[in-house]
């Protein structure tokens, strides 16, 4: 490939973030999905900081549509952060609460009439409906495809059990599922957060002289060899060298060090630090992109890009122990029954169970949670304590 071919390459690949991400499976999935776009060449998802790096031609339209399965919001990577509602007045919590409160009425309405009532029937059903459509909706599809994962698991697991008449335990399954979904959900969130405040620590504009004239400028703007002025209690937008001022310099964010520090002309200053005192003229010596504190950020990303021995072990384990636990369950609820005379129902009820304790989302979750949440509490303590 020639050197005009290489950038030109280079200039096709785009960022862009991702709200919505729940589990490596649904990234997998949008990967796969965003491949398959019209004009996208090739597709790479960082699950951890919640991207994906698209090289080739589309839009976040297409985006979104490719990501409609999990309802994916996409945006380019330099528009500002979207705050998000609080976690308990998120939209996909509302069902949990729902579904929830049906249960619990429906529990007491059992006491009242039985378990075999109407009433507390009508009301389990309809737990089960509310708080696992989406879940029956994923499950199904994979079921179709004989994609076996932890939706299809706990579809098979939950329907089986309203088949065999235990409507409440099929309730049960659904609002503790539907739960852990929400705290995987909610931790992922709060880490990503905590890395994706690295870019809010420099200001996204500076006061730059040009010629005799000083302006306002957006970081993406300022060019290098601008004259940056900062003023006492400003934070450094752009790396740089000082060439007029004396100051001290809160650096803790890029350096860690606690006690801040002497600048005089000539000595190298960096975005996201503090100045404290005096009024610095700045020469700045990098673009946006290639500043300390972006190089930062594209470490601890690709930190969150690296699979962990760990999880590439649970994942291609996962492969086989997911048809393993299905095989193992049906095992169960057939042969006693068949070759020992057990009762059908009582089989078929230990095979259920076994499919929803046996359901891999923990396994196969719990490295990448522990990993992003050990590089977001990292990136809140040394940046903004």
């Amino acid at each position: 490939m020639s050197e005009q071919q290489t950038k030109l390459s280079e200039q096709e690949m785009k960022t862009y973030r991702v709200q919505g991400f729940t589990c490596t499976n649904c990234a997998s999935i949008f990967e796969n999905n965003v491949k398959e776009l019209p004009g996208v060449q090739d597709a790479k998802v960082n699950f951890g900081a919640s991207k994906v790096y698209v090289k080739g031609n589309t839009t976040i339209e297409e985006l979104e549509k490719a990501g409609a399965f999990e309802n994916l919001k996409i945006r380019n990577e330099k528009e500002q952060r979207v705050e998000r509602e609080p976690f308990w007045k998120q939209k996909e919590n509302i069902k949990v609460y729902i579904s929830a409160l049906l249960l619990v009425i429906s529990w007491f309405l059992g006491e009242q009439y039985g378990e075999e009532h109407i009433l507390p029937t009508t009301g389990y059903a309809a737990s089960i409906l509310i708080g696992g459509y989406s879940l029956f909706i994923k499950g199904l599809k994979n079921l179709s495809r004989l994609n076996f994962d932890m939706n299809t698991l706990m579809t098979i697991a939950i329907l089986g059990a309203a088949v065999i008449g235990e409507w409440g335990e099929g309730a049960t399954v659904v609002i503790l599922f539907a739960v852990s979904e929400a705290l995987e959900r909610y931790s992922m969130d709060k880490a990503r957060q905590s890395i994706e405040s690295l870019m809010d620590i420099a200001p996204k504009e500076a006061l730059i002289r040009r010629g005799n004239a000083e302006m306002t400028v957006h970081v993406e703007d300022i060019k290098v060899g601008d004259i940056m002025i900062v003023k006492p209690g400003q934070k450094l937008a752009m790396d740089g060298t000082v060439i007029k001022g004396t100051s001290t310099l809160n650096q803790a964010a890029i350096t860690g060090e606690s006690v801040p520090v002497n600048k005089t002309v000539d000595d190298e200053v960096f975005a996201g630090t503090l100045n404290e005192e005096g009024l610095l003229e700045v020469k700045v010596t990098k673009r946006v992109e290639d500043t300390t504190l972006s190089k930062i950020i594209h470490l601890v990303e690709e930190a969150q890009a690296e699979r962990a021995p760990s999880q590439a072990f649970v994942d291609k384990f996962a492969k086989y122990y997911t048809p393993a636990i299905i095989i193992l369950a049906l095992l169960i609820a057939v042969v006693p029954p068949l070759l020992f005379g057990g009762d059908w129902s009582e089989w078929i009820y230990q095979g259920l169970a076994v499919l929803v304790v046996g359901c891999p989302c923990a396994l196969v979750v719990s490295t990448p949670v522990a990993v992003v949440t050990a590089i977001g509490n990292l990136c809140k303590k040394w940046c903004f304590n």
